[in-house]
């Protein structure tokens, strides 16, 4: 990029063509021989004008007000050509008066990256995750009218004091029920779709780095609620009276021993029933979150729920299962009917699938996180709990050893 450039600011009128005897005021910017022009939306009497000077002739208030108009300009236009010059950017005519207009990328505003974020993220992000984008856009619109009493801001007057004034907001946000609205786990996942909206500034240069750098984002840890042995079994054999509840119960069951999450199994058809390389019957299907291939060997359990329901139609669903909401509701009320205390909800059944079924059980964690179709390992350990029961059994274990080494020992003596 050459540092010198052949820069000019000249002011010019053409005659208006609504209003005789007026001219129309226009500002020129020329760099190396190229030029662009803007109109200032001004006019002035055709014998005002003075072409030597370029500016307005007359001593009146309105006229001094207008030479001091396009002084501002004239200034405005030397700073954002000087400012180019210190970003080391490309410096033109039409580069300045981009500038100039706020019609450049250093003059987006965090409206204009949430929509371009989200335009072009819902035809690569499944519907349920931006659903959560969306989500994360209104708190940031509250936040902006209600408490910063702005309509939008530029991206380049975001920093750390915004980011944790946000955090502020998002704690103390209510809804219309007067109650706290997030725990802080919610308030980490929306200021961590913030951060990743803000990380696409970064990488589009809308922004030289991002306020989150200096922030770090702090969530609770939980253990994960799953059923043990004797509660799954409990569940299994309780003798439901409720047709409804019957029909959710085996839908949850199933998931416990085949690790699918509500919207896959709500997805299940008898296409994704197919003969494995040991001759036995497998579940292949994708998972819908990340739309990576699962394939799930469908063991006696769960084979037997899917004979229950032989639903006809190899497009028929092979479950009878309701909406995920309903589901949620009918599982608290067979958690009450079976004196389950825990909060019963159809992730439980994933979790269930991951600790009691198979890591309880000595299968391999690798081997899990393929069933449940993780594309990373550290997704699968957050499920790596040893329930107390496995600890007692490894150690009545490692006694056994021990007390064998010491018989050896005792007869070698």
């Amino acid at each position: 990029m050459k540092a010198k450039n052949t820069f000019a600011v000249v002011f010019f009128t053409r005659k208006s063509r609504s209003v005789p005897n007026q001219l129309s005021i226009y500002v020129r910017i020329t760099v190396d021989g190229k030029r662009s022009e803007i109109s200032l939306k001004r006019n002035v009497a055709s014998k005002n004008w003075d072409n030597a000077r370029n500016r307005v002739k007359g001593s009146s208030q309105p006229i001094r007000e207008l030479n001091s108009y396009m002084d501002s300009v004239y200034g405005a236009l030397l700073v954002c050509h000087k400012e180019l010059l210190q970003e080391n950017r490309v410096i033109t005519a039409e580069a300045i008066k981009s500038h100039y207009l706020g019609e450049d990328d250093t003059n987006k505003t965090l409206r204009d990256l949430v929509s371009y974020h989200n335009e072009r993220m819902s035809i690569v992000l499944k519907y349920g995750t931006m659903k959560n984008y969306y989500t994360t856009a209104r708190y940031l619109d509250r936040f902006l009218s209600k408490e910063s009493k702005v309509g939008d801001v530029y991206l380049k007057q975001l920093n750390y004091a915004f980011v944790t004034e946000f955090e502020h907001y998002l704690r103390n946000y209510r809804g219309s029920d007067k109650k706290l609205s997030l725990g802080n786990n919610g308030v980490m996942k929306h200021l961590e779709r913030f951060k990743k909206i803000l990380n696409l500034a970064v990488k589009l240069e809308w922004m030289e780095k991002n306020p989150f750098n200096q922030f770090q984002l702090k969530y609770n840890k939980y253990d994960r609620a799953f059923l043990d042995e004797e509660e799954l079994q409990h569940l299994e054999c309780y003798e439901l009276k409720n047709e409804r509840l019957e029909k959710i119960r085996d839908c949850f069951v199933f998931a416990c021993y085949t690790g699918l999450s509500y919207v896959d199994v709500k997805e299940l058809t008898k296409d994704n029933i197919v003969k494995g390389i040991d001759g036995n019957q497998w579940i292949s299907t994708k998972r819908e979150k990340t739309d990576k291939p699962v394939k799930v060997p469908l063991i006696p359990q769960a084979r037997a729920i899917l004979e229950k329901y032989d639903l006809d139609g190899p497009n028929e669903g092979l479950l009878p299962i309701s909406s995920n909401q309903k589901t949620n509701a009918y599982l608290k009320e067979i958690a009450n009917a079976c004196g389950i205390d825990k909060n019963l909800t159809f992730h439980v059944a994933r979790h269930t699938f991951a600790t009691t079924v198979m890591l309880s059980n000595n299968v391999p964690i690798e081997t899990v996180s393929k069933l449940l179709g993780h594309t990373k390992l550290s997704t699968t350990q957050i499920y790596a709990r040893v329930v107390e029961s496995k600890i007692s059994e490894d150690i009545d274990n490692l006694l056994i050893r021990f007390k064998s080494k010491e018989v050896k020992r005792n007869a070698g003596g």
